[in-house]
């Protein structure tokens, strides 16, 4: 077969930035080949997409259902837009995703409010929750409808079920939604070693959006509603959001080839690993300090900002707060151990300098 493509970067070339710069996992590969050929019917009634449905149906119970998207922040809005209403607010941590990383798009594109909260370790709680969680008779106010909690957070910090129960039981019991963005939901699941079921359904997680991209897809996420009544239009939603893929099967088989064995966990369990085996490292390092508990596949630490830019000459990584010296190391699905040893010489070698 011909090609007229080229190799256009050099694949020796490793880094520390995000578990969005790591290839595709080649078992995902090999999905989209059998998935390849023949025509199959457009928008998500094809054959692979209806699978998904049933493999998303051993993860989460009979009545999840999945609907494919292109990306993370498409997922976000699409299911927070179904969860609320055009007067509705989503209370969040003040570090969530959709707060700092998706350019306004809950506000611009889902027409909705964030109600942010500050918080300690990217977690929150019933008592942070209630900061924002009043003033639904006031017109005056947008309307707190929906609780958003990522696991695992953007700072690498993970929820325990019993955690995110009591965030749905109060969430619940003022009348509001929850919402969990789980763009790592894989990481979260490896590192409590529990299905993902046990932190989701099970304690009354309401609605999902479930990450493939940063476990070894090319792209492809989805919104997963656990709770029917918990949102409503969600196709229309999808496709005025501009997140209806036509080929939907290129989404789908690769979110089947991850789910339907064991390599989502496979997968996000290594990336777990290497994290920390990055971290016993780096604590054996006069002047660098790590800040948040390692409980999923990021490290964040505190060093000398001259030794950060050294670094980064070596390696890719970037500032959290560049301003403190705080930077974040991401490990993924295919990070090496030769990697993570190569990446502590050199952190050794610029500290010395």
């Amino acid at each position: 077969m011909r090609t007229d493509a080229r190799r256009h970067h050099d694949p020796q070339v490793r880094g520390f930035a995000s578990d969005n710069y790591a290839g595709t996992h080649p078992e995902i590969l090999q999905a989209l080949a059998l998935a390849n050929g023949g025509h199959q019917v457009a928008y998500g009634e094809d054959d692979y997409t209806g699978h998904l449905q049933r493999v998303m149906h051993s993860h989460f119970g009979p009545t999840a259902e999945a609907f494919p998207v292109f990306n993370g922040t498409g997922a976000n809005v699409v299911a927070l837009q179904a969860m609320t209403d055009r007067w509705g607010a989503v209370i969040c941590a003040e570090t969530a995703h959709i707060n700092v990383d998706e350019g306004g798009a809950p506000e611009r594109v889902g027409g909705l409010k964030l109600l942010t909260v500050p918080t300690e370790d990217g977690k929150l709680t019933p008592e942070l929750i209630d900061r924002q969680a009043y003033g639904w008779d006031d017109e005056h106010r947008a309307m707190p409808q929906v609780v958003s909690i990522t696991q695992n957070t953007e700072l690498g910090t993970v929820y325990t079920p019993d955690e995110i129960r009591a965030i749905c039981e109060h969430a619940h019991g003022h009348g509001m939604k929850v919402h969990l963005d789980g763009a790592r939901i894989a990481n979260a699941a490896a590192s409590l070693d529990v299905p993902m079921r046990t932190f989701t359904n099970t304690v009354g997680v309401d609605v999902l959006s479930f990450g493939g991209t940063k476990n070894g897809a090319i792209f492809g996420e989805a919104v997963v509603v656990l709770n029917p009544d918990a949102v409503r239009a969600m196709k229309h939603l999808r496709k005025l959001s501009m997140q209806l893929a036509s080929k939907m099967r290129f989404v789908s088989v690769q979110l089947e080839a991850l789910l339907a064995g064991d390599l989502w966990l496979r997968n996000a369990r290594h990336a777990n690993t290497m994290a920390l085996r990055l971290a016993e490292g780096v604590r054996g390092v006069d002047g660098v300090e790590i800040l948040y508990p390692v409980q999923a596949n990021a490290v964040f630490a505190r060093l000398p900002h001259a030794v950060s830019e050294r670094l980064q000459k070596r390696f890719r990584f970037y500032f959290w707060d560049e301003k403190a010296g705080d930077v974040r190391w991401m490990c993924s699905f295919d990070t090496t151990e030769e990697d993570v040893d190569a990446f502590l010489l050199a952190l050794k070698e610029e500290m010395a300098a």
